[in-house]
This record gives structure tokens, C-alpha cells and sequence, in this order.
């Protein structure tokens, strides 16, 4: 069993609230959660407008399964209009 961890630092445009951000990063979570076999949490910079920190996890059989799961979420969030990604690290247990 292997387990694949993404967090992901994110820039997000044109918002002037934390309510806006989090309609942000709602979005995108729900569209993860809903497409992919994932969890999703926000880990970082919860009290910050403009900054986020996506913390994604899968777990598989092999580590090209999770992958290439973790790929698909990182190419999905990087089709956000609203957010850039700008930091990626990833973890494997």
C-alpha cells in the first residue's frame, strides 16, 4: 500500500474577502472530491485573502496509480481560472 500526498500553495486572484476565497477553494474541492478518488483539506493560510495551502492525499496499490491521481488533481486546479499554483511538494509513505 502506498500513500501519495500533494500540498499545493495557491495565489488566488480578484478576491477581497476570506467568504470569497472560500468560495474559491470550495469549488475546487468539491470538483476533486467529486472526480477523484481523493481527500482534500485546506492546511495553510486560512486567515489570509489572497493565499492557500491544498493539502491532497490518495492512497493505492502502486505509486504510478497514485500518480497519476495526483496529477490529474494538480492539472485540474491549475485549470482554475481564479487560482495559480505556485508551490508543490510532493510525499510518499
Amino acid at each position: 500500500m502506498i500513500i501519495g500526498s500533494v500540498r499545493c500553495e495557491l495565489l488566488i486572484y480578484n478576491v477581497h474577502s476570506l467568504k470569497e476565497k472560500r468560495s474559491v477553494l470550495k469549488s475546487v474541492q468539491t470538483r476533486l472530491k467529486q472526480r477523484f478518488n481523493l481527500s482534500v483539506a485546506e492546511t495553510d493560510f486560512q486567515d489570509v485573502w489572497q493565499r492557500a495551502e491544498l493539502s491532497i492525499v490518495t492512497v493505492g496499490n502502486t505509486r504510478t496509480i497514485c500518480e497519476k491521481e495526483l496529477q490529474r488533481a494538480t492539472a485540474l486546479i491549475d485549470s482554475e481560472e481564479r487560482a495559480e499554483r505556485t508551490l508543490t511538494d510532493y510525499e510518499w509513505l
